[in-house]
């Protein structure tokens, strides 16, 4: 079914890379990829499923977790919400009454959890981020530098965000660290495969399919599905929670990440933007094969169902 369906997409030329961070602009716009891996470590793959691309805001989801593991709920709480906002994931914007960001998925709570990452320098911080990504990946991952300085250049209204909040104190002092630290995050090199695995971990409550290795705690992988299906696809989620009722993260990179608990992992990747920063082909891939198999995770047919 996702050759037929990498087939069917495969000359969809809706939409445009990201141009607001010009290395991305620069990515070849046809490429497009489909991957999946069920809960017992079953693989699938059609496209160009080894071509490695940055993994840009679906990086917010994982350090989302990491944030939840180290610091525990009410303390990342604190910080940022989880309320879906309606508003670009840029918006220059906090929930004023709490003082804290919306959500970990836009930018704001994005920067305001990676200001969680520990470390007493930015290598060092550097290096907690790696090696989270490490204990879902398998291996430690590259930075596209390319991409990384790019973002470092033209990164202002992530300037802005962070600096706005460290005039509220949802941030520490030391903002450009901060953003270093996150622009480098988004920056990891991923393939659509790696994005499969890291859903099905997901979905699998934190327990690697393969090894059966427990990457994050069950209760973290519990709130990361629930951030992603309510705000993991910018200000698409209503819509893609109404439609396509899988928990979700996606990036301007082109990549789309999929989790369904019972299932396992989905992702695709394909840079061709529409006009929130979502790939064009990957939602069509995920509204096809949800409405395909009866993915939707309220779906009262879902095959995938576990019974007691």
């Amino acid at each position: 079914m996702c050759t037929q369906v990498h087939a069917h997409y495969a000359d969809l030329d809706e939409g445009e890379p990201a141009a607001y961070i010009p290395e991305l602009a620069t990515v070849d716009p046809d490429r497009f990829a489909i991957a999946a891996m069920t809960l017992d470590g079953e693989r699938v793959g059609v496209g160009d499923v080894d071509q490695a691309f940055t993994i840009q805001s679906i990086s917010k989801l994982l350090v989302y977790g990491l944030a939840l593991e180290t610091h525990g709920r009410q303390r990342v709480l604190s910080r940022v919400g989880v309320a879906p906002t309606g508003d670009s994931f840029n918006a220059i914007e906090l929930d004023d009454a709490a003082n804290r960001a919306p959500n970990p998925m836009v930018n704001a709570g994005a920067i305001a959890v990676t200001d969680m990452i520990g470390g007493s320098s930015i290598d060092e911080r550097l290096e907690a981020m790696l090696a989270m990504y490490e204990r879902y990946l398998g291996r430690r991952p590259d930075i596209d530098t390319a991409v990384w300085s790019s973002e470092r250049a033209t990164g202002h209204r992530n300037r802005a965000i962070g600096y706005l909040m460290l005039s509220t104190g949802i941030v520490g002092p030391d903002v450009e660290a901060t953003l270093e630290v996150y622009f480098a995050q988004c920056s990891v090199l991923v393939t659509v495969e790696d994005l499969a695995l890291v859903g099905a971990i997901v979905a699998n409550y934190g327990v690697h399919p393969v090894s059966g290795e427990q990457v994050v705690p069950r209760e973290v992988a519990r709130d990361m599905l629930t951030v992603a299906l309510t705000c993991g696809m910018y200000d698409y989620a209503g819509e893609w929670a109404y439609s396509v009722g899988i928990p979700a993260k996606s990036g301007v990179g082109g990549g789309i990440l999929g989790m369904l608990p019972g299932a396992g992992g989905m992702a695709t990747f394909s840079p061709r933007l529409d006009a929130i920063g979502n790939s064009v082909r990957g939602l069509r891939v995920f509204e096809e094969l949800s409405a395909e198999f009866e993915l939707h995770l309220f779906d009262p047919d879902r095959p995938w169902r576990r019974h007691a």
